[in-house]
């Protein structure tokens, strides 16, 4: 007689409902320890004191030099004593940890290591929480992608995206489960720390007007202004004008570091390369794309998943965005992964975004002073540059096709619908852009004569 190895009973039971969470939780216990020691040679090393070696040990972040370039060193309240350039939830972190450090030894380390701490929490909270969205899927363990991408230890400390990253995540739990308010209050917060979260309303808006389920949109997008507005008035009525340099900031920026738009202008293309049509540029391809992506998911044979459309809205935000940061990576991997978990088009696309995290700080020694013989020109970096654009283009053209022939959807075989979707899942079409299709009309079988 064979002797079975699990738990019986209800103790069984927990255990087993526990086995994804608990392995993959401390694997992103790992892979935030690793991100850690990435940056060993600036934390225990000084290189973070030296503008070429930070970069030449590729362990740059923008946590350690704010201490100073914010003025938290000098005590002042973040928007109240110095406009931040970050929206009110990092500000408000930034103002917290300020309070613990002060007064500490070396605390602009102190203010980066308690800032990491609070970073490593949101992603193993993160993960935890795709687990169980990956998990409705029928493939928990695919979060595992989020828990150690190479890229996620590469650029995990760089600045606060994870903590944003486990409350889009952790809004999205919410609605599969139908608590819309809930989610709302999360996207609130996730907006009010990086602004991009908003963007996801686009998805949510396009299935509810396909389902006709406008009730839980609205009740999601009712949470997510009464939270914003709750974090954000205070500010914005006590002290405007630090309040609104994140916003001002933003608007007045140019072409930056990894944007195309900065590949256009740094070779000075006619029309796409002028500075002065930046913003309209930016905008307009955005738009044009957020059409493309509002006529597919109306016009497709069979209702997109939810998170196939979070996919392609947030792809095309990074893609025709003024700034492409290294830790963007951050944002974008648990939602490829949920729209499409196949791991070559992932694994590609990571090759991609290390190879552009080293070509970014070698391109910056080359550009300083002195540092050509140690850095890459223009045509090692731009290469880089375009080499993630392209990966992420295979993978919305995967997304894609699985939309249109959804018997390609991993996620959709045998007989599932969108199990993230909340009351998407399973729900009607009530509106679409395509001609129904008429049945097919047999003709009777001749008789005998």
């Amino acid at each position: 007689m064979t002797r079975s190895t699990s738990l019986p009973g209800p103790a069984g039971s927990v255990a087993r409902a526990a086995l994804p969470f608990v392995p993959l939780g401390l694997l992103a216990a790992v892979g935030a320890i690793l991100a850690y020691a990435w940056k060993a040679p600036c934390r225990f090393g000084g290189a973070w004191n030296d503008g070429t070696q930070q970069f030449l040990n590729f362990c740059y972040t923008d946590i350690y030099p704010l201490w100073w370039n914010e003025k938290l060193d000098q005590g002042v309240t973040p928007y109240f004593g110095h406009p931040v350039e970050y929206p009110v939830g990092i500000g408000s972190l930034m103002w917290g940890i300020q309070k613990l450090v002060t007064g500490t030894s070396d605390p602009g380390v102190r203010f980066y290591d308690l800032t990491v701490i609070v970073m490593a929490v949101s992603l193993v909270a993160g993960v935890v929480i795709m687990v169980a969205l990956a998990g409705l899927q029928g493939r928990p363990w695919d979060a595992a992608w989020y828990a150690v991408a190479p890229a996620l230890i590469l650029t995990a400390y760089i600045n606060w995206d994870l903590m944003c990253g486990a409350l889009s995540l952790g809004a999205f739990l919410a609605w599969s489960r139908r608590a819309h308010f809930l989610a709302g209050v999360l996207l609130g917060l996730a907006i009010a720390t990086k602004f991009y979260p908003v963007i996801f309303f686009g998805p949510l808006l396009l299935l509810a007007l396909r389902t006709r389920k406008l009730s839980p949109f609205l009740w999601t997008l009712g949470g997510t202004v009464i939270t914003w507005v709750v974090v954000n008035l205070p500010f914005m009525l006590l002290a405007f004008t630090g309040w609104k340099r994140f916003y001002v900031f933003s608007s007045e920026r140019g072409a930056d570091w990894g944007s195309l738009w900065f590949f256009f202008q740094n070779r000075q293309w006619p029309f796409l390369g002028d500075a002065a049509r930046l913003d309209t540029l930016g905008i307009g391809s955005f738009a044009l794309l957020c059409l493309g992506i509002a006529l597919l998911a109306l016009i497709a044979p069979t209702r997109p998943r939810l998170m196939q459309l979070c996919f392609l809205v947030l792809a095309a935000f990074m893609v025709t965005n003024k700034v492409w940061s290294p830790q963007y990576v951050l944002w974008l991997v648990p939602f490829a992964v949920l729209a499409r978990p196949n791991w070559k088009p992932l694994a590609l696309w990571q090759v991609a975004e290390c190879w552009y995290f080293f070509a970014i700080w070698l391109y910056l020694v080359h550009v300083q002073s002195g540092g050509e013989a140690l850095g890459i020109g223009d045509g090692a970096y731009f290469t880089a540059v375009w080499a993630r654009a392209i990966t992420i283009a295979i993978m919305v053209a995967f997304v894609i096709r699985d939309i249109m022939r959804p018997e390609h959807d991993i996620i959709r075989q045998g007989g599932v619908d969108d199990p993230v979707g909340g009351v998407f899942d399973g729900a009607e079409d009530r509106f679409v852009l395509r001609a129904p299709t008429r049945p097919v009309v047999r003709e009777p079988a001749p008789g005998p004569s």
